[in-house]
């Protein structure tokens, strides 16, 4: 099976998380590969969450000007593009990149300007997702949820939560109301670092059409029967699962599981670079493991473009991509 050419699409990628060392090579040109091969990609098996998300830092720290961000996010398309991935939602959290004086609104403008001329230069369709964080004021929460409304008819398309699941919900729910009431979509980190309580928390606050992860949810077969009966979508990432510790090996993923039940659900990198891993081998290895075929990733490719933020029009042009 030549998984190079099946056409891909992919849901939960992190743009902060996905710099090739090409790209960090032009922006650092000090670095060595080996220095890159230990700030950048996390450890194969992390302590803990906390351990995988300090990996970000770095790469946050040359994305901070207008030709960082404009360079990492078309980078991030030629990876899209060497991978044949057809549709892609990017995320990222704006108030990261503030330290070299850029306005959270500029840099929300660079990279969506990026991202017109990435899906020009490609031709991947491509969408954004603005994060806010789990450490974050309400304050912080707000002004992020109102950049997603600002930036509306743009390549800006829907707001997340992410970092350290462990910490409370309580300065984002404000945030999260105020975007079921605009109609923004959300989605929402949970059931990674904590089991299926996680998930039952920001659904019961927060009201995610879509939960980035999710696996955990497994722990509550009732939990599991929600999600479906209300077509609550799981942004799966294998390989980042096993690097934060949810399992040992890929092996013992419960993706299949998660399949099998037929509950919605996408395969996804998280991040390329902190991962160490494209979507190609994220295929391969689910197909090693679990013997999952070209119907499998196609069956979860349709749930991507029913769950995936973009218009209707958007979506009957991606579909009709997947069946060529």
């Amino acid at each position: 099976m030549n998984f190079t050419s099946l056409p891909k699409i992919e849901l939960h990628l992190h743009l902060d998380c996905s710099l090739s060392y090409e790209i960090v090579k032009k922006l650092k040109p000090e670095i060595s590969r080996e220095e890159y091969q230990q700030n950048f990609i996390a450890p194969a098996n992390c302590s803990s969450l906390d351990e995988y998300l300090k990996c970000a830092q770095e790469p946050i720290a040359i994305m901070q000007t207008k030709e960082q961000l404009e360079m990492v996010t078309l980078d991030l398309f030629h990876q899209l593009q060497e991978d044949n991935v057809i549709y892609a939602e990017i995320r990222f959290a704006p108030l990261q990149h503030l330290e070299e004086d850029l306005t959270a609104e500029e840099v929300v403008s660079i990279v969506n300007e990026a991202t017109i001329k990435g899906i020009k230069e490609t031709g991947i369709e491509a969408r954004i997702i603005l994060c806010t964080l789990r450490h974050y004021t309400e304050e912080q929460s707000m002004e992020t949820i109102k950049l997603v409304e600002q930036f509306r008819g743009t390549k800006v398309v829907g707001f997340d939560i992410a970092a350290d699941e462990t910490l409370p919900i309580d300065n984002h729910i404000k945030a999260f109301e105020y975007a079921n009431e605009q109609n923004i979509p959300c989605t929402a980190h949970a059931g990674e670092a904590r089991g299926a309580e996680s998930v039952r928390e920001v659904l019961q606050n927060f009201y995610p059409s879509r939960i980035g992860h999710g696996v955990r949810s497994l722990e509550d077969d009732s939990l599991m029967d929600h999600l479906k009966e209300n077509d609550i979508h799981l942004e799966v990432c294998p390989t980042s699962n096993v690097q934060t510790g949810i399992y040992e090996l890929v092996a013992q993923h419960q993706v299949d599981d998660i399949y099998k039940r037929g509950n919605s659900m996408s395969i996804n990198t998280d991040g390329r670079t902190i991962s160490n891993v494209s979507l190609i081998e994220e295929y391969l290895s689910l197909n090693k493991h679990f013997d999952w075929q070209a119907e499998h990733f196609l069956k979860c490719n349709h749930y991507a473009i029913d769950a995936a933020f973009c218009n209707k029009e958007t979506k009957e042009k991606i579909r009709a991509k997947l069946m060529e």
